[in-house]
């Protein structure tokens, strides 16, 4: 994992269309159509947004690499720092690379560092009540969930229940990639 490149853009839009019909259901609706909005020109305006926001510290994004190729995204947004020092989960993965943890390892990697560098006490995840493979990932991860969200957000076209997962820091003590590690060796 590292922060978003800027050399990563044609790569990410060649992820990004390649997955069009793995990702756009859980996609918030748009204007243009998901090829305009998957370009390397998108990607830059897309990463120089992302970039101005972590300079502010309400986002800290990565990207997910895989044997050496791009692979996802996980980015904690909407950072609120005072009393509620808390922030919002989002991630993808390429459909090739599902499956396999590698989504989970780096969203523990992310949560711990959200946890821990950045100081949050909670991460929260919103996911549609129809995306199971995201909800396991979270749940296994130790996320519990706190309610659903009617007509939540503006998703693929329509306004969308989700239901809301939260992790608190003090839910994992030995750290999420620990839970990560021990449900593996299960």
């Amino acid at each position: 994992m590292h922060p978003l490149r800027r050399r990563d853009a044609v790569e990410w839009s060649r992820l990004r269309q390649a997955n069009e019909d793995w990702l756009s259901p859980w996609e918030p609706t748009a204007a243009l159509p998901w090829r305009d909005r998957h370009t390397p020109v998108a990607y830059r305006a897309m990463r120089r947004a992302v970039a101005r926001r972590a300079r502010l510290g309400t986002s800290v994004p990565f990207a997910i690499r895989v044997d050496g190729r791009l692979a996802g995204q996980v980015t904690v947004d909407n950072i609120v720092r005072g009393a509620l020092r808390s922030g919002y989960l989002g991630y993808w993965i390429d459909r090739a690379v599902a499956g396999r943890g590698m989504g989970s390892l780096a969203v523990a990697l992310v949560c711990d560092h959200a946890f821990g560098q950045v100081g949050l006490h909670r991460l929260q995840a919103d996911i549609r009540p129809e995306n199971l493979p995201s909800q396991r990932l979270v749940e296994r991860l130790g996320f519990r969930q706190e309610g659903r969200l009617r007509r939540y957000l503006d998703i693929d076209g329509d306004w969308r229940d989700h239901l809301a997962y939260a992790l608190l820091a003090e839910d994992v003590p030995g750290g999420v990639l620990a839970r990560w590690r021990e449900r593996l060796a299960r």
